[in-house]
């Protein structure tokens, strides 16, 4: 019997949005202005999950113990701040399905490992029907996935204006740590088919149950 869930907590890059392209270009550019090589976009797509100060890491020779680390992150922050939205686009149907998923009285949020600015920028210019995006915080205690920490703040959020004050959630991501954040928060995971890793990885990593287009989360409704 498939589960029936009234609260959908989504990842955004990877699930909701094809953040690629733009992260691939913000990275590309600050390594390029600090001589560093340059990636593949591939190469950015195993890089990224864990945050956007991680992917830098993973992306600067050296990561971290790097003397320019601090001057690239800080240069990939400012550009993709102002080209975020070139070339993302949300994947197909995604926009539809959240608008049923609301109109059928269902909850729905974002919880990213993207920095919170960016999260809710994007949030407000492709769903601003969401009104709960939550990115990586800056408040001390509040720990990034794969931690539960924002998973419970989008609930607290959700719960205050929830006419029941009982919700049923999922959470719905794209990759390993998606799964690991809903393990730790106490939440079935939806693994979706679309985004940054492909179903063998995602099985080696726990995953159970998964979907290969938006609208199959209507059945679950």
């Amino acid at each position: 019997m498939m589960m029936r869930y009234d609260t959908f907590i989504f990842d955004l890059d990877g699930t909701l949005l094809n953040t690629l392209d733009d992260l691939a270009a913000a990275v590309n550019h600050a390594l390029r202005t600090h001589g560093m090589p340059e990636h593949t976009v591939d190469d950015v797509r195993r890089f990224v999950g864990n945050g956007v100060r991680l992917l830098m890491e993973r992306a600067v020779p050296g990561g971290a113990g790097n003397p320019l680390f601090a001057a690239a992150f800080a240069d990939f922050r400012h550009y993709y701040m102002e080209h975020a939205l070139d070339t993302t686009r949300p994947y197909d149907g995604v926009v539809q399905v959240l608008e049923e998923l609301q109109r059928r009285g269902c909850h729905v949020a974002v919880v990213s490992n993207k920095f919170m600015t960016a999260t809710q920028e994007l949030v407000s210019h492709f769903f601003p029907t969401v009104s709960v995006a939550i990115g990586e915080h800056e408040a001390e205690g509040i720990r990034k996935k794969p931690a539960p920490d924002t998973v419970f703040e989008a609930l607290k959020m959700l719960n205050a204006s929830s006419a029941s004050g009982v919700l049923h959630p999922v959470y719905v991501g794209d990759s390993d740590v998606d799964i690991e954040t809903a393990q730790n928060a106490g939440l079935s995971c939806v693994s979706v088919l679309w985004g940054f890793r492909d179903r063998r990885f995602l099985e080696a990593h726990g995953a159970t149950t998964f979907i290969s287009a938006p609208g199959e989360l209507l059945l679950m409704c």
